[in-house]
């Protein structure tokens, strides 16, 4: 008769370890296809190029932290509906992660150097999070992805308009983090008190204003 493996702490450890990497130095390969599809590219000048990369790197970042954020929580999540709608949840940043890297090898770009920094800080930020309980690192989930959809409609504003394939990119994207708010709500998500969505704002700001151009 088989035994269930029980894991060890340090099994964890090497599990979360390697997921880290994989998410900030590999390319962890999308399930879904890629929105651009055969959307076909266009020639960009090269400050509509770089303005588009510079967009598609804060994305990048965006699903680094979401990543982080994710497993963070689902790492010392106390339900198991609440850590495999987190792991569900990652799932589908991970097709956004790897989409927004295949637009910035097209745009001749690369993604932020500060990568590890935002995975680590994310990674912490979720684990504090859902160490308060789950009501609390939904509450997170529901913010985040309210702020991201936000930032997400104003690249879809400022980019190049003829830069169509990172314009189908980020419509997918968008639709899928409201999915991910509706869903926290739904499974009992705390309304954040003030000022911690303050602070995420500012935050994220910082973030973007980086990653942008490193």
């Amino acid at each position: 008769m088989s035994r269930v493996r029980q894991y060890s702490p340090l099994d964890h450890l090497l599990n979360e370890s390697q997921r880290a990497l994989e998410t900030v130095f590999g390319r962890p390969p999308a399930l879904r296809a890629n929105p651009a599809g055969d959307t076909p590219e266009v020639e960009l000048t090269p400050g509509e190029r770089r303005h588009a990369a510079g967009l598609m790197r804060i994305n990048h970042v965006g699903e680094i932290c979401a990543q982080g954020l994710y497993f963070g929580q689902a790492a010392v999540a106390r339900d198991e509906q609440t850590r495999a709608h987190l792991l569900a949840a990652a799932q589908e940043e991970t097709d956004h992660l790897a989409w927004c890297a295949d637009r910035l090898d097209e745009l001749d770009s690369r993604p932020s150097l500060f990568n590890p920094l935002w995975y680590a800080s994310s990674y912490a930020l979720g684990a504090v999070a859902a160490l308060r309980g789950d009501d609390w690192s939904l509450g997170f989930v529901v913010e985040t992805e309210h702020q991201v959809e936000a930032h997400l409609d104003e690249h879809l504003e400022t980019l190049p308009p003829a830069d169509l394939r990172s314009r189908e990119i980020i419509s997918v994207m968008k639709a899928d983090e409201a999915r991910h708010a509706e869903h926290a709500e739904q499974a009992g998500a705390r309304v954040l008190p003030a000022p911690i969505p303050g602070l995420m704002t500012l935050a994220s700001k910082l973030m973007k204003g980086i990653a942008y151009r490193l």
